[in-house]
């Protein structure tokens, strides 16, 4: 079960009037197509880890719990510090974790539910009782800054769930527990977002690319609604459960016409629906647990309430999460 959750946004708040300074771009323009109004970036005192380790903290501190009680990590990310050690291990390390095993998972902005699938069957297999399950980005250091159709997108910061066993069998608490996970990938699609360089790939002239995201937006907005409909049908079926019993909608902060297509299948009125894109912009494998930690810190999100995660990234990868907090 989800025993607390805790996230941090790093200091440096980027308005879009502060990019319409430097960009072809207003505030209103942004608005319109995205809801975004703000995001936060990384400083020179940020790193994908450090804010992974606060996060951490935070998620420890609500479910009452210590680094002694976590033995698996993992983190999803598509920007590491570091080529390796991967950033949960890094974290296990700051922590102060003497044993347990960690790793890094790779799904863009559908990281944390993969993610969190995988700590899953991982408590439920026996191999852990307690997992740090987290997703941490710092996508600013990624984006190409003379393209206005991404450079607006994106935010920086890290969200983490601390998964705990039930007692006495390795699965989930018969109260509260993760009901199930879908995750999918379609490969084929996976030049309609993407970044452009990785560690020891050369250009023609034998240059390291710039790594770079790149975006076909229109595209990626056709596929986001339709596979995200689809995962959120599997989960409920899965389930025996109907769009009825969905308390709350916690979605991929990606862009806010996506997040009201979702609310609108699931027949959730908007206050239902957990929304933090206007503030944090798309922090990728962050969002999720960003805006879980914030409605569960606020008190919106409660024990017993039935909570849907669903998202979408470049791969192109998706997946669905159906949570009995």
């Amino acid at each position: 079960m989800i025993a607390g959750a805790g996230g941090y946004l790093p200091g440096r708040l980027v308005t879009n009037a502060d990019l319409a300074a430097t960009l072809d771009t207003s505030d209103a323009w942004i608005r319109e197509r995205t809801g975004i109004r703000q995001r936060y970036r990384v400083g020179p005192e940020d790193t994908t880890t450090s804010m992974a380790v606060a996060a951490s903290w935070r998620a420890l501190a609500m479910a009452g719990a210590t680094p002694a009680d976590v033995d698996l990590i993992i983190v999803g990310t598509s920007t590491p510090d570091q080529a390796f050690p991967s950033v949960a291990v890094r974290v296990q390390g700051l922590l102060g974790i003497e044993s347990g095993f960690g790793f890094d998972v790779g799904a863009a902005c559908a990281g944390f539910v993969y993610a969190l699938s995988l700590a899953d069957e991982l408590i439920r297999a026996g191999r852990a009782r307690g997992a740090l399950v987290i997703g941490s980005e710092s996508f600013s250091r990624i984006i190409d800054y003379t393209d206005r159709g991404t450079c607006v997108l994106f935010g920086d910061g890290a969200g983490a769930v601390f998964l705990k066993a039930a007692e006495g069998d390795g699965g989930p608490a018969d109260e509260g527990g993760i009901l199930s996970t879908h995750l999918h990938a379609q490969g084929s699609l996976g030049d309609i977002l993407f970044v452009d360089g990785a560690v020891g790939v050369l250009d023609s002239a034998g240059s390291p690319l710039p790594g770079k995201l790149r975006m076909n937006g229109r595209e990626v907005f056709r596929h986001a609604v339709q596979r995200l409909s689809e995962s959120v049908d599997e989960a409920l079926a899965a389930n025996a459960l109907s769009r009825a019993d969905v308390d709350w909608l916690v979605p991929h902060q990606a862009n806010i016409r996506i997040i009201d297509a979702m609310g609108r299948k699931l027949g959730l009125p908007p206050e239902r629906v957990v929304i933090t894109v206007d503030r944090h912009a798309n922090t990728s494998a962050a969002s999720i647990p960003l805006a879980l930690a914030e409605a569960m810190e606020d008190g919106r999100i409660g024990r017993g309430h039935l909570v849907l995660m669903e998202a979408l990234g470049g791969g192109l990868v998706w997946g669905s999460a159906l949570v009995r907090m």
